[in-house]
């Protein structure tokens, strides 16, 4: 088989097609097939699994594939941004399901490529892209949420190591995880200028996590204590009190990507349905087939128009990143609007459903219906998670719009 490097589209095209078909494991072509939903997300806890989900992933990342743009000597694809496109399409056209759902390649990898030493780079990157280790993220405190910059885990110099106290606050899966980047103080007299960025082996002594419960029942987010917790020096990223470029920099491209998140409905309410679809089977039609509720359906219809106007957005930023250098303050309006149009769809949802939107639990409520209402009260942190909409907001006036300041 040629070279997947090939200038020639069409080419690429059908070598990823023929590729994709041999190599998509048989178990995965069954809609129903049972995989273990956390295998997507790799880590140690999956080391020697034959899970088909791993196998697939694997298989993928043989090929750099999970990480298509990324350098080859760190073991990416080396794929132009045309023939990552190619392969994405691909992939959606064959409903292959995605091999690696990674914080550890949405985020932090981008900004190792960008900051990171060689001998970081070589030691993580590769571990990134075979889905090895699982990454969580150590940003908010219980003091410091959108005034991040206030953190006050201590991060301090102890000669031949780091020495780190402090608490942070919704560290998603961090119960789960491998390892984390975190923000720590290595300045205490300023406050941007005195932030680090360090990487902290989860299995440390002095690492605890406790798992937060939410609204809808679950459990994805954690509290994480660290308590006289060691860290080589060889851990921290950047310079010594520069983590604050490096944070906001990350910030971006977790905007990025929960944007294009709540497109699949995580979270959002999408996850019950096709809201279109949900809304004829519970509000009726009319005798065209139309919804009878002529404002359900235009507020229905809105709905779907704006986030098909969101998709091609993204597509848009995300193909201006790639030829460009990463993304820009662009990225909190995308983060801003997906908020509010995943938490209008999740009121639609329930609104649509009537008294069958009231369920939690038990007979008398279908498994779509009880996703909707949980996923309902899970998207009240769309709004908060990766950015509140009020800091999206002013990045948005300051680094786009160029407003000044209030005065």
């Amino acid at each position: 088989m040629a070279d997947f490097g090939g200038g020639d589209l069409d080419a690429f095209r059908a070598q990823v097609r023929e590729w994709l078909e041999a190599n998509y494991p048989a178990e995965l072509r069954d809609p129903k097939a049972k995989v273990d939903p956390e295998a997507m997300w790799g880590g140690r806890a999956f080391e020697g699994s034959d899970d088909p989900q791993i196998v697939w992933m694997r298989r993928m990342a043989e090929k750099g594939w999970t990480a298509p743009t990324w350098p080859k000597e760190y073991g990416g694809g080396g794929l132009s941004p045309q023939q990552a496109r190619v392969l994405d399409q691909e992939l959606a056209a064959g409903r292959y399901r995605t091999p690696l759902a990674s914080f550890g390649v949405w985020m932090l990898g981008p900004v190792l490529l960008e900051y990171a030493n060689e001998e970081q780079k070589r030691e993580h990157l590769p571990k990134i892209i075979r889905g090895e280790i699982r990454w969580c993220q150590g940003y908010s405190e219980p003091g410091a949420g959108s005034d991040l910059a206030s953190l006050q885990t201590k991060c301090e110099d102890k000669g031949d190591h780091w020495l780190i106290n402090g608490q942070k606050i919704w560290t998603s899966y961090a119960n789960k995880a491998d390892w984390c980047f975190c923000l720590v103080r290595t300045d205490t007299t300023k406050k941007h200028e005195g932030v680090s960025f360090v990487l902290i082996d989860m299995t440390t002594p002095g690492v605890e996590t406790r798992p937060i419960q939410l609204i809808s029942g679950e459990s994805p987010f954690c509290e994480t204590f660290f308590t006289d917790v060691k860290v080589p020096k060889g851990n921290l990223v950047g310079k010594v009190n520069g983590g604050w470029e490096i944070a906001k920099r990350l910030l971006q491209y977790e905007r990025q990507n929960i944007s294009g998140g709540f497109g699949g409905g995580g979270g959002a309410g999408g996850a019950a349905g096709d809201l279109g679809q949900m809304a004829k089977a519970y509000a009726g039609v009319d005798a065209s087939g139309a919804l009878a509720d002529s404002d359900l359906r235009m507020r229905v219809t809105k709905n779907k128009i704006d986030f098909q106007c969101l998709y091609m957005t993204i597509a848009r930023t995300a193909a201006e990143s790639k030829a460009s250098n990463g993304p820009s303050a662009a990225t909190s309006i995308i983060k801003y609007a997906a908020a509010e149009f995943a938490k209008e769809r999740s009121e639609l949802m329930v609104e649509l459903l009537g008294h069958q939107g009231l369920g939690w639990e038990g007979e008398g409520f279908s498994p779509q219906e009880l996703i909707a209402t949980r996923g309902w009260l899970r998207s009240k942190g769309n709004s908060i998670e990766g950015g509140t909409s009020e800091v999206n907001l002013n990045v948005v006036a300051k680094r786009v719009l160029g407003l000044p300041d209030p005065k």
